[in-house]
């Protein structure tokens, strides 16, 4: 198979953690005998620093002429902390998420026997974790009118959705459910807001007409915040709008032991982005401590949503969990001896290109 990739490194750790995917990439390009073209592209705020814009249009033109796209991180110190900058890393997210249509995040929330004492929660309250959160991305109080009164003293943002942004991520997770263990759950505020009724009268009639089979209940976000914690093997998939699956997602990415180990989809109708969802962690940038694992198991996840390649995914997949069985484990999760950020991705492909891990 021969595939174009856009390399989106963006700020931080987003270049390290990246690199190693990179790395595991090639391995499986070596050891399957696939042929992937990396083009790297500006985004966040070194496209700014470069450029002025953090979604510069030659970076669009990459994304849209490539297969699938591989981004790292956004996000600087220098623009969070000034209240008054104008343009800002984060525009470039929200930018290329509305010029490539991509409206759905799909963020699976796992957890490993080796990281259980990791976790903030007791053992037995991560054992089996499996869940999915689909979160609308492109549309809520993130994109819906917003501005302020001219005497500065009153604010506003405005949830907005249709009945079309509904049913296109509705179509996704009831589609993932059946293949996974047939329970959606809606996660909304149907009880205060008027676009979360839109929300669940839209979900329970598309339910209704084509996916009966599948077990559909509604929690409202602040119960499913606990829930969460109290229950999370609870949940399989989780459908929901885009500030509360933002809110969820982060709360969620805690449980695993580490934020370094989670990656994340964002698919539409273009081309499709695969990235760790931990943000650019600028205090670590340089220092090749971040665990690059939530970079990997992205890279595994562009395999087998955009290009099919479910033995090459699962196979990355088993290197990472030998990996960490093998004590190859960054200081995220290991405070004594632990191993860098280039030593977890080397041993990572190593695995994969030795295919010790396909038959496992």
């Amino acid at each position: 198979m021969e595939k174009k990739i856009a390399v989106l490194k963006g700020d931080g750790i987003g270049p390290e953690v990246t690199d190693q995917a990179l790395k595991v990439l090639k391995a499986v390009e070596k050891a399957f005998g696939h042929k992937f073209h990396y083009t790297e592209a500006l985004v966040g705020a070194v496209a700014i620093d470069a450029t002025g814009n953090p979604f510069p249009a030659e970076t669009l033109k990459v994304c849209q002429e490539s297969d699938a796209i591989l981004f790292g991180a956004i996000g600087h110190p220098k623009y969070d902390n000034d209240p008054k900058a104008k343009v800002r890393p984060e525009q470039g997210l929200l930018a290329m998420r509305k010029a490539l249509g991509l409206f759905a995040n799909i963020r699976p929330v796992n957890t490993y026997k080796i990281l259980e004492k990791a976790s903030p929660l007791r053992a037995d309250l991560v054992q089996n974790v499996d869940f999915v959160v689909f979160r609308e991305l492109t549309g809520g109080i993130y994109f819906g009118a917003r501005g302020r009164s001219e005497d500065g003293n009153m604010a506003f943002d405005t949830c907005t959705y249709t009945r079309e942004e509904i049913l296109r991520i509705s179509k996704l997770a009831f589609e993932s459910a059946r293949l996974r263990r047939n329970h959606v759950t809606l996660v909304d505020k149907a009880n205060v807001l008027a676009s979360s009724r839109l929300w669940r009268e839209v979900v329970k009639e598309y339910h209704a007409a084509n996916f009966p089979d599948v077990t559909l209940d509604f929690m409202f976000v602040d119960n499913a915040a606990m829930k969460i914690i109290q229950q999370p093997a609870f949940f399989d998939v989780v459908l929901t709008e885009n500030m509360f699956g933002d809110i969820i997602t982060d709360e969620a990415s805690v449980i695993t032991g580490s934020m370094g180990m989670l990656p994340s989809a964002s698919v539409g109708s273009v081309v499709a982005l695969f990235e760790p969802i931990h943000g650019s962690y600028p205090e670590g940038a340089g220092l090749n401590i971040a665990n690059p694992n939530g970079a990997i198991l992205s890279a595994a996840m562009l395999l087998e949503t955009s290009f099919g390649l479910l033995t090459e995914a699962k196979a990355i997949r088993r290197a990472v969990e030998q990996a960490m069985e093998d004590g190859i484990l960054t200081i995220d999760v290991r405070r004594e001896k632990p191993n860098s950020t280039t030593e977890v991705g080397d041993y990572v492909a190593k695995l994969v290109e030795s295919k010790a891990v396909v038959e496992a």
